[in-house]
């Protein structure tokens, strides 16, 4: 059976919030913290927190982000060699920005669903002219795939889980959220149990 992986980036396949790493490197990272929190847990709907985030990062140097990232991002070691070994299976769904993760997407060298910047003339940041809903991204897929299996840890994840055939709250990180967990077919808390899982699968 041809199969799909689609894997959350943030607290999924890294091992931390990729907003509260960039807004440290600008100095918002209270702001940004408490916002991201609150969105995890399902407090704020993603589309309106994500927004707001990015209306208090927009002046940011792209390039400042770009290096924090690189240089600070730490992935699931285990969840990486699974993706190497399923090269064309294997795809990052993430509502992150476009413009703020493709450095790291490029190091992984996954095919990937992500939010789309707004740019200005002056190829700077002014807003979102895309926000990802992750049950598109699982749709898109459904005519290239028998199978779709979904692997997240947050709010913003139910969707995908909603749309997907075998679906499995990661925890590694953090918690998975509640409602997620309630969706899931399996929950799994470590990076090596998550890859003999989906290899059984």
């Amino acid at each position: 059976m041809n199969t799909a992986y689609c894997f959350d980036l943030d607290g999924t396949l890294t091992r931390q919030e990729l907003l509260p790493l960039i807004a440290t490197s600008v100095g918002l990272e209270d702001e940004i913290s408490v916002l991201t929190e609150a969105t995890i847990a399902g407090l704020i709907p993603f589309e309106k927190s994500f927004k707001l985030r990015v209306r208090l990062l927009k002046d940011s140097n792209v390039a400042w982000i770009h290096e924090a990232l690189e240089t600070r991002v730490e992935f699931q070691p285990e969840v990486l060699d699974f993706i190497r070994n399923h090269p064309d299976q294997c795809f990052v769904v993430t509502g992150n920005l476009d413009i703020w993760v493709k450095p790291l997407l490029d190091k992984l060298g996954i095919q990937s669903f992500t939010s789309i910047a707004e740019m200005n003339d002056q190829s700077q940041l002014c807003g979102v002219s895309h926000i990802l809903n992750k049950s598109d991204a699982i749709r898109h897929l459904r005519s290239r795939f028998d199978r779709i299996i979904a692997v997240g840890e947050g709010m913003n994840d139910v969707p995908m889980f909603e749309e997907a055939d075998w679906r499995i709250a990661f925890g590694a990180t953090h918690e998975p959220n509640k409602i997620l967990c309630k969706l899931s077919d399996f929950i799994v808390y470590d990076g090596g149990a998550l890859c003999r899982l989906l290899n059984t699968l």
